[in-house]
């Protein structure tokens, strides 16, 4: 049985997304009962949801292949997401291994899930690492910790998906994005 998708539109065409993605259905099972319609939810919806939240959930891969998921703090600005681990944790190991990611927030009723691959970020980057200082003081009320043992990652999004448990599956709503800024 095929899927039943919307045609993807441009960012171009709607103003609340990001230039650079394209707005669509979830890839799910006709099962869900999503069907195609002209009104998504605004990628305005996501980016708030992205920039309040207090913890993100970091998904990565062991070497063989095993999830493993973990809680940290983070922080949502200008199209990225950024978060910090220590050198020799779980996660950093895996995304030396392999550096796709999933991040999701703690909600199952106002769900955000963003994916992508995460970079390592350049600590002698001083302007980029003041801002994050900033953003840290501002939503954890401390500062940023640097330290030689410390890794910072950015997530650009390959692809957000988004929805409301009042209104699924209505919302659902996919955004991919250029693939090209994501590597």
């Amino acid at each position: 049985m095929p899927k039943s998708k919307a045609p993807e539109k441009s960012a171009r065409t709607a103003s609340a997304d990001p230039a650079g993605c394209s707005v669509g259905l979830p890839d799910v099972p006709p099962m869900y009962g999503l069907k195609p319609r002209r009104k998504y939810l605004p990628f305005s919806h996501a980016e708030q949801r992205l920039k309040r939240s207090r913890n993100y959930w970091i998904c990565t891969a062991r070497p063989d292949g095993r999830p493993h998921s973990v809680p940290v703090w983070g922080f949502w600005m200008e199209g990225t997401l950024y978060f910090g681990t220590g050198r020799a944790s779980r996660k950093a190991r895996n995304l030396a291994h392999n550096p796709n990611v999933s991040i999701h927030l703690d909600s199952g009723d106002d769900v955000v899930i963003l994916e992508g691959f995460a970079v390592a970020v350049d600590l002698t980057d001083m302007r980029l690492l003041k801002k994050l200082d900033a953003a840290s003081r501002e939503k954890y009320k401390m500062p940023m910790m640097v330290v030689p043992e410390t890794m910072l990652y950015s997530v650009r999004p390959r692809v957000v998906l988004a929805w409301t448990e009042k209104d699924f599956p209505n919302n659902a709503t996919r955004w991919r994005f250029d693939t090209a800024q994501n590597r």
